[in-house]
């Protein structure tokens, strides 16, 4: 048939493959890949998933750092990468090392801008944490990782232009959707697109990443006009949440997406306002 090729990718696969090219996404590290495929099998092995890695220290002390944590209020220690699997579980595991894997491939050292990225995404992750026990329906570990991934197209933007900082600084009080469309006009590229592109590559469920690919058109996520399966319409939910518990605890009031965004959280989480300000008064939090 004309205009078409044998065996050719899908026009949305296409188009992920140039944008990785062009913006320079990087590839699914070599551990993730093996990990990730290991996971896949009909029975994972446990013992080669810890040793994959084990090969990393950073990776093994920042799994063993996380698993350690008060987030998760282990009575047993965890002190080598095998044991943090067998207690928090396989899946468990899964998320957080992917998580972890995102932090060391666009390290804060790299400038001043991803250094505050990264601080900012690390106090909503672990607040994050805290806050998933707190709705129903929400996986801690999904929540946590998503919270880490909801931006992750801001750090490649970060390395990849030089004047990116003076966007997010421009437009730090302007909704979500503005500040794609400026980042669309200015580098014809939006970190959702662009974080949807890294989670495709590197391997996130389908599912999850369009909840990355959506996280600013909630609007259109509640009425059901975006490719959004219900529980990852949570997470969308999910974000916009953390978002707003961060400007409350920084005395900023509400975030830029809340007043067009609230009715969707409320309902999606079945959450009341006086409760959203009472998990962000919790003293909890300030671990993060």
């Amino acid at each position: 048939m004309a205009g078409q090729t044998p065996d050719s990718a899908p026009q949305e696969q296409q188009d992920l493959d140039r944008l990785a090219r062009e913006i320079g996404i990087p590839p699914c590290p070599a551990i993730l890949g093996r990990f990730s495929a290991e996971m896949h099998r009909p029975e994972p092995d446990m013992r080669k998933l810890a040793d994959l890695i084990a090969t990393d220290i950073a990776l093994s002390a920042a799994l063993l750092k996380l698993v350690n944590s008060p987030f998760y209020g282990l009575r047993t220690k965890a002190t080598n990468p095998q044991q943090a699997l067998s207690i928090i579980g396989l899946r468990a595991a899964a998320n957080l090392v992917t998580g972890l894997i995102l932090r060391h491939a666009f390290p804060a050292s790299g400038s001043a801008l991803m250094e505050r990225f990264w601080e900012q995404s690390a106090r909503i992750a672990a607040a994050a944490l805290v806050t998933a026990r707190r709705i129903r329906g929400i996986d801690l570990d999904e929540a946590h990782t998503y919270a880490l991934f909801r931006d992750c197209g801001m750090p490649v933007m970060i390395s990849k232009f030089g004047d990116y900082g003076h966007v997010i600084d421009r437009l730090e009080h302007v909704p979500g959707v503005q500040v794609m469309a400026v980042e669309q006009t200015d580098y014809q590229y939006s970190h959702a697109r662009v974080g949807y592109a890294l989670a495709r590559g590197w391997l996130l469920p389908e599912p999850f990443c369009r909840a990355i690919l959506y996280h600013h058109d909630f609007e259109k996520v509640a009425t059901g006009r975006r490719e959004v399966e219900p529980a990852n319409r949570k997470l969308v939910a999910f974000g916009l949440l953390m978002e707003q518990i961060a400007a409350f605890r920084s005395g900023g009031g509400v975030c830029p997406d809340w007043e067009s965004g609230e009715k969707f959280v409320l309902e999606t989480l079945a959450i009341t306002p006086e409760e959203i300000i009472a998990i962000a008064q919790e003293p909890e939090l300030e671990a993060g």
